[in-house]
């Protein structure tokens, strides 16, 4: 079932109820429903279908599209792992069914050649590029057969399409490796072209002598893309860390282009417009540039903020270009590039850190992600879970670890740098807990207050640059000596507010507004925090306390025996705390005097417990290869499991479903079957005494 006639069958979500549930011992699909958006880093068009697209990303993902990019479907994970930067794709010319994608691992000489022979369906590594960090990848426009890969050891050749690979560049040299960049002559499969991270070489032999062609660049330029013309082979454009050059004797001689700015100078790739060679878009750091003049002038066609990884250009439509960029995900032009606006439907790779649902109006809730700058923050979706809206104005970039409803209503984040409230759509920040009571909010949002963060994207789809770059936390505009530390957990207790933070736990007895240090507790960084009724857990990762009187008191609580490391916490409805760590869960009644484990609960590196008191479960969620989601019922502590297909960083009720967070992409779904058959379900026991 596609994710267009699951989005059908869905309807309209009104009171948080999906349809479909797990067969008993059948694994459900958990469908993904956003926030769209995130990392995307390469194309490559179906040569038989313009509309046919392919995209890699930078968690080991390959997604294809139908419609020329403006809807995408996740095909397949090609690794089977999520540290694979996918940055060049390549579909055989000579049989479109045949993909060839290089991978490479951040800051890790790791990566490799996979390859598909079923349209991205299934994927296997080639044995011969096991472990090379594949940062190029590039075959013959005159002879698809012959394909290039450039890699951190040197550039290998392949003579037949993908299967056998060969280092054809010199294999002790101390200079002609560490290639981020390939090219081969459109006439001549001999001819090729590397740029590394100290200059370009070329070869015209295929492999067999290697002359340096720096003349003209700057000493010590990282070349991170090259590019000849389809006609005129002679022409040849780079592009380096120092800017964009160009030649026209063959790389004999380079010129330096004038016009792009030296703070844009990181072009990350060049592509020629194959029906107006005189037409050349830079994708760079900041924004992408174009050249209407073959390199003469430039122009930049979107914000500063843009930072472009790939360019796609329609060879049926020129006028329909693709920008893969980092955090904002897929853009689209129709008009040559001279506009863009938002294509990320149907794709996600966003990092989920937070989650509050509305209580009251259990379709509405919140999350809030990680690492995405002005493209992240907070996210609000209506209809539980299946669209999304960014709600970030006024966090300036920071990541959201922690989310909360305060006692007024009022919703507040916690982020990587201060404690902020949502009024007027606008988020302020909190008071610096040493100026409790005595210094005045951030004003509010007026009308006149200019929108910040991401870029906006009126009804025609122009992009305009977002109005300031983010400052640093602390700084002027945000309130000199304001509380800047990391917010990891919040909740709330009646009438007050804590928030676990990296200098110690705060208090707020006004919703939020202001704060103070609790100062029996010290200045130790609290990293999980979690309550029921009056009963307040706050642990760091070696030390537990407990308050059974809504905060007032705190007594020290013991670790179980065998935790080395806290991961999650939770406190029930009956007060019993549950802790886990990499050994597993564990839970006591007596405030930490013992710790029971669960004998049949076979679960380790666990990253999150919740406590569920609609259903009176403890949810659990573990890191690794695990995709099973666990819901203890806490009377008789009997587990039901689902095998939701995604490992998650947390599970949570929504309405009368749930709704999971993925590692790398975005939120998935429960699934439940119009039957309503049961999950299955196993009665686990306490293990005896302490453990």
């Amino acid at each position: 079932m596609s994710l267009f006639t699951v989005r059908r069958t869905l309807g309209f979500f009104s009171s948080a109820c999906l349809l479909l549930a797990a067969l008993p011992g059948a694994a459900a699909p958990w469908y993904p429903f956003g926030p769209y958006g995130g990392d995307a880093r390469a194309f490559a068009g179906d040569p038989t279908n313009q509309k046919h697209i392919y995209m890699g990303t930078v968690n080991g993902w390959i997604y294809d599209s139908h419609d020329a990019g403006m809807h995408w479907s996740r095909m397949a994970s090609v690794g089977k792992r999520d540290d694979l930067a996918l940055d060049h794709i390549l579909v055989d010319a000579l049989n479109p069914k045949h993909l060839i994608v290089g991978a490479w691992v951040l800051d890790h000489p790791d990566g490799g050649i996979y390859q598909s022979y079923d349209g991205g369906t299934t994927w296997a590594a080639q044995k011969q590029m096991q472990g090379q960090s594949v940062r190029a990848l590039t075959a013959s426009p005159s002879n698809p057969r012959v394909i290039v890969a450039g890699t951190l050891n040197g550039i290998f050749r392949s003579m037949d399409a993908g299967k056998t690979w060969n280092l054809i560049s010199p294999p002790d040299s101390n200079e002609i490796h560490n290639f981020q960049s390939v090219a081969i002559a459109p006439d001549n499969p001999s001819v090729i072209y590397g740029g590394t991270r100290h200059l370009p070489w070329k070869t015209a032999d295929g492999g067999v002598s290697w002359s340096n062609i720096k003349t003209g660049i700057i000493d010590d330029s990282d070349v991170f893309s090259i590019i000849v013309d389809p006609v005129n082979p002679q022409i040849v454009y780079a592009s380096a860390c120092s800017g964009i050059y160009k030649s026209e004797d063959g790389a004999g001689h380079f010129h330096k282009v004038q016009g792009i700015p030296s703070t844009a100078r990181r072009t990350r790739v060049l592509r020629q417009d194959p029906e107006h060679l005189n037409i050349v878009f830079a994708g760079t750091t900041e924004g992408l540039w174009r050249t209407t003049d073959s390199g003469a002038t430039w122009r930049r066609t979107t914000g500063p903020e843009v930072i472009v990884n790939d360019v796609f250009i329609d060879t049926s439509n020129t006028q329909h270009v693709l920008l893969a960029t980092d955090r904002g995900g897929v853009m689209v032009s129709e008009d040559g590039g001279d506009s863009f606006s938002e294509a990320n439907s149907g794709f996600s790779a966003r990092q989920i850190s937070a989650f509050l649902v509305d209580p009251a109006r259990p379709g509405m809730m919140y999350v809030g992600v990680v690492n995405d700058k002005e493209w992240g923050g907070v996210f609000l979706s209506r209809d539980g879970g299946l669209s999304w809206y960014q709600r970030s104005e006024g966090l300036r970039g920071r990541d959201v670890f922690s989310l909360a409803e305060a006692p007024d209503g009022t919703l507040v984040a916690g982020t990587n740098h201060g404690i902020f409230r949502y009024e007027d759509i606008y988020w302020n920040r909190s008071i610096d807990p040493s100026m409790m009571g005595g210094a005045a909010a951030r004003p509010r949002a007026s009308a006149k207050t200019p929108v910040r963060g991401k870029a906006r994207i009126p009804a025609k789809g122009r992009v305009i640059p977002a109005p300031s770059a983010v400052p640093h936390a602390g700084s002027a505009g945000d309130g000199a000596g304001s509380f800047d530390g990391v917010v990891h957990a919040m909740v709330t207790v009646g009438l007050k507010m804590y928030a676990a933070t990296s200098r110690g736990l705060l208090v707020s007895p006004s919703s939020g507004k202001n704060w103070a240090p609790v100062a029996s507790m010290g200045g130790d960084e609290w990293r999980f925090m979690a309550s029921a009724k009056n009963v307040v857990a706050v642990a760091s990762l070696d030390k537990i306390m407990t308050s059974s009187d809504g905060g007032a008191t705190w007594m020290d609580t013991a670790l179980p025996p065998k935790v080395l490391q806290m991961t999650a916490l939770a406190v029930d409805g009956r007060g019993e705390i549950w802790a886990a760590g990499r050994e597993g869960v564990f839970v006591s009644s007596n405030n930490g005097g013992s710790w029971q484990v669960l004998s049949n609960l076979y679960v380790r590196d666990v990253n999150s417990l919740y406590f569920d008191e609609r259903s009176n479960q403890i949810l659990v969620t573990a890191n690794g290869t695990n995709q099973i989601a666990y819901g203890l019922e806490v009377a008789t502590r009997k587990v039901t499991y689902w095998d939701v297909g995604w490992t998650l960083r947390f599970l949570r009720p929504v309405g009368d479903h749930y709704l999971g967070a993925t590692l790398f992409d975005g939120v998935v779904i429960q699934p439940r079957m119009v039957d309503r058959s049961e999950p299955s379900t196993v009665k686990v026991g306490a293990g005896g005494g302490q453990d």
